[in-house]
């Protein structure tokens, strides 16, 4: 199928979408999916490479600016290409439909299904860590499987489903940041984890290393999901102006949570104690309630995650969708129910997702997951400037402080991409692989596809 003239989508877009996603859901999408495993799991890992507290929050400082800066650049896509589809389309139709497909295979599988594994995961820790006598592992299946099925009934009841779940998680973190705040204003000591033990200039020294730059690939991991509404925006009324302001809404509220949060985690339990931990959010909420209200304080924490297990899985089965849609090969996968469910799309992902459960360690899935995303990621935000060049952007949003904003994200993603392929070179290898092998596959799809477009 050739890309669509760009040029044409504004028209499209602008007409309200009838009962479509509003504004609300966005945003619960936003930040269901961005405040989830990152944020609960990544302070553990920081620290076994960073020893301040100031320069662990000035990272999380620096991922939140990047994450702006990208969702300003996504804003003006979204406005520019209202359809579905994430990277697979903007890539699609700004580049060339190769980058599209290996961006669909990406966001398939590093997007989506392992960001749901690492969270199932997280979720089968923090619940275990409540009740004990339940095991992580089958808690990480069950809880994948139910929510998928769920999200099989129709779209008014996700749409529901998910704003309860996102309400319940950020009553749960209010709770939570309200007593670690109340705890470190009664025990001021505790801040001087924020004070830099060989002074300002050692710790931004410390954030010059190599190990700074995994630390960072954790912090921008925890931002990761605030394009989520992208691969729904063909389901958004009217899609030009709220799928942008839900990215920069979206990404702000959540800077300012994961600052917050991660000082509350720095002042409540000793670094020792966090170093290495998964389930940081326990450790603290022990120090901070006493054993028996840290098991329930671990269960508030999971319940929460349920809500950014819900918002991946709803949106990811959509780059299958749309990966159908294009491609002959893949067809049964694009198909939907009478209510619009993209049925057999969501069950592919379930079971990547099964498989990336059982195979997979945190950490190494983790970065491997980042790598080949954050260069779809780049190449997303590159597409404003090639827009720009060809005077193909929209006049409903033009990202601010142009060139500035998509210059400072590319850089600084790929900075650090640079960093962990010094640390972690072999994972690093395995997520550019998970990129070339679509871009290989393609030339033979494309030729043997009536809906591909082979140029």
């Amino acid at each position: 199928m050739p890309p669509s003239d760009i040029r044409s989508f504004p028209e499209m877009g602008s007409r309200p979408l009838p009962g479509g996603i509003g504004l609300v859901t966005c945003l619960s999408l936003v930040t269901a999916t961005m405040v989830g495993t990152g944020v609960y799991t990544s302070l553990g890992f920081q620290l076994i490479d960073l020893q301040s507290g100031f320069s662990i929050l000035l990272l999380w400082a620096l991922g939140g600016l990047i994450s702006l800066c990208g969702a300003l650049s996504y804003a003006e896509l979204a406005a520019a290409i209202p359809r579905s589809g994430g990277e697979y389309t903007y890539l699609s139709e700004i580049y060339h439909p190769a980058l599209g497909f290996m961006a669909g295979c990406v966001s398939v599988l590093a997007g989506f299904a392992a960001p749901i594994a690492l969270s199932a995961i997280a979720f089968g820790t923090y619940l275990h860590a409540a009740l004990p006598a339940i095991s992580e592992k089958p808690a990480s299946f069950l809880v994948v499987i139910l929510i998928s099925l769920g999200h099989l009934r129709s779209l008014k009841l996700s749409e529901v489903v998910q704003n309860g779940m996102a309400a319940i998680k950020f009553l749960l973190l209010g709770l939570f940041l309200a007593v670690g705040i109340w705890s470190a204003l009664k025990h001021p000591a505790s801040f001087r984890i924020f004070t830099p033990e060989t002074g300002w200039k050692g710790s931004l020294h410390e954030l010059t290393r190599p190990n700074a730059g995994i630390a960072l690939i954790f912090v921008l991991y925890a931002y990761s999901g605030w394009n989520a509404p992208t691969y729904l925006a063909g389901e958004v009324r009217n899609r030009q102006r709220i799928v942008g302001l839900s990215l920069i809404l979206g990404t702000m509220i959540v800077t300012m949570l994961y600052m917050l949060l991660n000082a509350v985690f720095l002042t409540a339990a000793p670094a020792s104690e966090l170093r290495g931990v998964l389930n940081v959010g326990s450790v603290a909420a022990n120090h901070l309630l006493g054993h028996a209200g840290g098991r329930v304080m671990s269960g508030m924490i999971g319940i929460g995650l349920l809500a950014s297990l819900s918002a991946m899985i709803w949106a990811g089965p959509r780059v299958i969708q749309r990966t159908g849609e294009d491609y002959a090969l893949f067809a049964r996968f694009s198909r939907t129910t009478t209510g619009g469910i993209p049925l057999k799309a969501t069950l592919l992902q379930l079971i990547l997702v099964l498989i990336l459960v059982a195979t997979g360690s945190f950490e190494s899935v983790l970065v491997y997951a980042q790598v080949p995303l954050l260069i779809c990621l780049i190449l997303g935000v590159g597409g404003v400037i090639v827009l720009r060049f060809q005077r193909r952007t929209p006049a409903s949003f033009r990202c601010p402080l142009y060139p500035m904003t998509p210059l400072l994200f590319i850089l600084c993603t790929l900075a650090d991409l640079l960093y962990s392929s010094f640390s972690k070179p072999w994972i690093t290898l395995a997520g550019l692989g998970t990129m070339i092998v679509p871009l290989l596959l393609h030339p033979w799809l494309a030729s043997s596809n009536p809906r591909a477009d082979p140029c």
